[in-house]
């Protein structure tokens, strides 16, 4: 049995420009000591905004900071050699690396076209509001500082849906152009979800199709790269992604590991597009990072036994991606819904050391957030990264039995035979009499978190009664 996987998100919202490849490339070999097996790395390509774009104000996708575009060769990241230094320095340190995808949208283009198009109800896109006038759409896109290298396809407006802007009119709307329909196959939330921001791509347009599949075998050579996080999938033709996986996992020499963003607590918005999808790429659980939330927030009401329930973990553990808090729940940012600092350590047990879902680490959370003023948890998560990498493998025992106090027990495999007991509340301290394993007996078992001092003797019956703080978690595994 090989390590438990990893992931990181590597990267914030407000992170200050110019730094996090070459902080990538130096921190490889810290990172591989320290438990994480894949890095989710932010957009690489060119972004309207510039050297300020987090990268999903897509420019130019076939620019990865080497082209004088949007006011500067380097993207917000570093440069394009500087991202293939960091790949192959992760590569190097054994870390994979899953590069941030968005094909929703484009923004900032280099010329305005005239087009028809209709005013639709904001509240309801299928609802629309007038007949087709004529806009100027900036939708013209021909990229003058790449000049057609790698590749010489222009956009146009027939290449989009809509756009929210007329620059005729100077006025913000959603329009949707003339001839066009928005995809069915999208998320229902607004009538229909298609149009998220930008001009919008026309996911069912041959020559769309054939330059984005293009780009993407371009991009998985260029770069190497091993797998995908995409953005916004629930605005995309659900079937887009599946038949593009399916063009790049043809040519590539790995599975090509892929998550999607289908940002939605509700579990049966997830589980049908994992079964439209037949199960193409995993998605992130939105409803898991909402019962974290809740479990924190709810003065102690909150019924840990339940955590899990109505989440992707529960209901397709192979296509769960768990997480705690990522750059748009993070203060500030649109879907902003943090965890607070008291509860992230208990979240972050109940994603890292249980056997279901691949857990994914935020880098807010482990360097912190400057302009949040939001304090680095690196300690208090090395040891939990630590505690899943040595310890969180063989069966698991559940004691998910007392509204405040749940608790698990690991028995650990023959690659890992040390197994670990874990105990979480949101309520007051206590103890837990859990089931280690026979293999256990006689051993004595510390708190690797710090947060509890004394020692634990696993029974001869294999049984231990493992203590926890209030509002806390204790991870308990065999001392040395």
């Amino acid at each position: 049995m090989a390590q438990n996987g990893m992931m990181m998100q590597y990267f914030e919202w407000y992170l200050p420009p110019g730094m996090l490849w070459n902080k990538m490339k130096d921190e490889a070999q810290v990172l591989a000591q320290s438990g994480i097996t894949a890095l989710w790395i932010p957009p690489a390509y060119k972004g309207s905004a510039g050297v300020n774009d987090v990268g999903y104000g897509v420019y130019d996708i076939y620019d990865l900071g080497e082209f004088g575009q949007k006011g500067t060769v380097a993207t917000k990241y570093g440069t394009k050699d500087e991202l293939l230094a960091a790949i192959r320095a992760l590569h190097g340190a054994g870390i994979a690396v899953y590069a941030d995808v968005v094909l929703d949208h484009m923004m900032g283009a280099d010329g305005v076209e005239l087009v028809n198009a209709s005013e639709v109800n904001p509240g309801n896109r299928n609802e629309e509001e007038g007949g087709p006038q004529q806009i100027a759409a900036w939708t013209h896109f021909y990229f003058p500082g790449r000049n057609k290298v790698y590749s010489d396809f222009e956009w146009h407006w027939y290449h989009f849906t809509g756009i929210d802007w007329d620059q005729k009119a100077k006025e913000t709307a959603v329009f949707k152009f003339e001839g066009k329909e928005w995809d069915e196959e999208v998320d229902a939330e607004n009538g229909n979800f298609d149009y998220l921001m930008g001009a919008d791509l026309d996911l069912d347009h041959f020559d769309v199709i054939t330059e984005l599949t293009r780009w993407g075998k371009w991009f998985i050579e260029t770069t190497d790269i091993d797998g995908f996080r995409f953005d916004a999938v629930k605005h995309m033709k659900f079937s887009f992604y599946q038949n593009w996986l399916d063009s790049m996992r043809r040519d590539a020499k790995e599975e090509l590991f892929s998550v999607g963003e289908y940002w939605n607590a509700d579990i049966g918005a997830l589980k049908n597009y994992i079964d439209t999808t037949k199960g193409a790429l995993s998605l992130f659980d939105v409803p898991l990072h909402y019962r974290f939330v809740d479990a924190a927030n709810s003065g102690g009401a909150f019924d840990m036994r339940t955590i899990f329930d109505g989440t992707l973990t529960q209901d397709n553990p192979t296509r769960s991606v768990t997480f705690v808090d990522n750059h748009d729940t993070q203060p500030g940012q649109a879907l902003e819904s943090w965890v607070p600092d008291w509860f992230k350590p208990l979240a972050y047990a109940l994603i890292l050391l249980r056997q279901d879902g691949y857990p994914c680490v935020f880098y807010g959370d482990y360097y912190g957030i400057g302009q949040s003023n939001i304090a680095p948890k690196k300690q208090a998560l090395d040891c939990l990264l630590a505690a899943r990498r040595d310890h969180a493998y063989g069966k698991q025992n559940d004691y998910f039995d007392h509204p405040d106090i749940i608790g698990w027990t690991r028995e650990g495999d023959e690659e890992h035979p040390d197994g670990l007991a874990a105990v979480v509340t949101n309520g007051g301290g206590g103890t837990k009499h859990m089931y280690a394993g026979r293999a256990h007996a006689g051993e004595t078992w510390y708190d690797c978190t710090g947060n509890r001092t004394e020692e634990v003797t696993v029974g001869e019956d294999g049984n231990g009664d493992f203590p926890v703080n209030g509002g806390s978690v204790s991870v308990w595994v065999k001392k040395e």
